[in-house]
């Protein structure tokens, strides 16, 4: 029989599951972390539990914060185990379970962001922490800068006193705190965004200029902004990974982390408040993080966009049955030898072309259980950051772009929600309303799907992407994914 996990089961739980070495009793807050969902809870977590488990910095555990409904449901989850999490490591043959207490408590989750304004208010706090996923930054996609015209932007601007967007609330929060004569936070995003804290400091600088151009001007002049890039492959929860771990572990957690073994995560050594001493458990600081962001934002997350929509076209639910499909797994090949890693730029110590064989093996693990509806989803924001940075790069290299129109074709086509079965599927995007209609419309008209300029940008205007994704959309609508892969694989489209 599974035990529930919570403190007073602790002790109690399977002696194959590791159980935190310190005493939680002893541990201190000092960062809030706003978007608590699997993902942080598989890296930055883990990160400082280790540390913990080693006895070390033991006030600089988390306090969990956020703004939206899924937030709510991850606390509602997460309270009855008194915030302890199980994460699970899956690869073949090496399966293994830890409980992990870095985070110590969870700011209540109402309609605005005040209570997390009023919890910035201690002074402990000297990191807020942020995964609020590619589209939370209120960014204009076709350019890649901050959008003031941001609905969410647009109403914290009017709302300080009880904004309801991230960027408001850290402004509030700011605000409160050099009005009180304390030390800023550090904000550390830990998003898949290139420049990811420069980024932020657009958007909580860009709000500010509309609500104080003095306070813009104390945000620009003293509140640190890392850029981080970050990397750990971690699925969705289901019944099935809270079936898999109350049966092969004993344990019944309200939310569990299965995610792979590999990690990651490299950081600019920016933190005027001080930081918990993460080189110690595997970080790695250091002033060139942009060319680590770059070449994972291009060969992985652009790898992940390259393999889920033609396997979505072709019915394939999970990731590694898609790195099994020939004409899947050709395609990911070709496309990154060819056409991605070729345009990113170096990077100290990295061999690039072993770097995409890791990914490979990676995107490979059947056990993790990744989905490709996962991998599929919120394409308008992704696309403009893992995949036209590339075809935008090559483009201007005169070099070919006949694989990356294709995969761009692949998303238009995916975006009309109906398998080459014919199945239909629910686009999972905050823009759907738009993608759908207009991938529709380019069944015979190619060139209406790149006429949304917020994501294309001047792509849509290079005569030779326009020509190759004409072509690879009318053979995918014409001819099916197969065959189109087949023929690109063959060395024309």
């Amino acid at each position: 029989m599974s035990q529930s996990l919570n403190l007073a089961n602790l002790a109690n739980l399977p002696s194959g599951v590791a159980k935190p070495r310190y005493r939680r009793e002893e541990l201190q807050a000092g960062i809030l972390h706003i978007g608590v969902g699997n993902f942080h809870r598989a890296h930055q977590a883990v990160y400082l539990d280790d540390l913990f488990n080693a006895g070390k910095d033991l006030d600089w555990a988390l306090i969990g914060a956020g703004i939206r409904a899924g937030d709510r449901a991850m606390r509602t989850a997460l309270e009855p185990q008194g915030w302890l999490t199980t994460v699970v490591e899956l690869e073949p043959g090496a399966n293994i379970a830890r409980v992990t207490g870095a985070m110590v408590g969870f700011v209540p989750v109402n309609d605005d962001g005040t209570s997390i304004v009023d919890a910035l208010d201690d002074p402990a706090l000297r990191i807020v922490s942020l995964t609020v996923t590619e589209g939370g930054y209120c960014i204009d996609p076709a350019t890649g800068s901050f959008n003031p015209e941001h609905p969410d932007i647009v109403y914290d601007a009017a709302h300080m006193g009880a904004p309801k967007g991230v960027f408001g609330v850290l402004l509030a929060a700011l605000e409160r705190r050099r009005d009180n004569g304390q030390v800023p936070f550090t904000v550390m995003s830990c998003d898949n965004i290139p420049h990811n804290g420069q980024v932020a400091r657009d958007a909580v600088a860009g709000l500010a200029d509309l609500v104080d151009p003095a306070l813009a001007a104390y945000v620009r002049e003293q509140v640190a902004f890392p850029n981080s890039m970050v990397d750990r492959i971690t699925p969705a929860t289901t019944d099935r990974e809270r079936t898999i771990l109350a049966e092969r572990f004993g344990v019944k957690d309200n939310w569990p982390v299965f995610c792979e073994p590999f990690r990651q995560w490299v950081l600019e050594d920016n933190f005027p408040a001080g930081r918990p001493a993460l080189e110690g458990v595997g970080v790695t600081f250091t002033p060139h993080v942009a060319a680590f962001e770059l070449m994972k934002l291009r060969i992985l997350n652009g790898g992940h966009a390259t393999i889920a929509y033609p396997a979505g076209l072709l019915g394939i639910h999970f990731v590694h049955d898609a790195m099994a499909d020939p004409l899947v797994r050709g395609f990911l090949d070709k496309l990154e030898v060819e056409e991605i890693i070729p345009c990113v730029p170096a990077v100290p110590g990295v061999d690039l072309r072993a770097y995409y064989q890791l990914i490979a093996r990676r995107f490979a693990n059947p056990d993790v259980g990744d989905t490709i509806p996962r991998l599929a989803q919120d394409g308008s924001n992704r696309q403009p950051k893992f995949i036209l940075p590339s075809t935008r790069d090559r483009l201007k290299a005169g070099a070919d772009v006949t694989g990356l129109a294709l995969e761009s074709a692949l998303w238009c086509r995916y975006c009309a929600g109906t398998t080459d079965a014919g199945e239909p599927f629910k686009l999972d995007d905050p823009n759907a309303s738009r993608l759908t209609p207009a991938a529709l419309a380019a069944k015979n008209d190619p060139a209406s799907f790149l006429d949304l300029r917020e994501i294309f940008g001047d792509v849509a205007d290079a005569p030779q992407f326009r020509s190759h994704f004409e072509t690879s959309l009318s053979s995918l609508w014409r001819d099916g994914t197969r065959a189109t892969l087949q023929r690109y694989l063959g060395g024309g489209v």
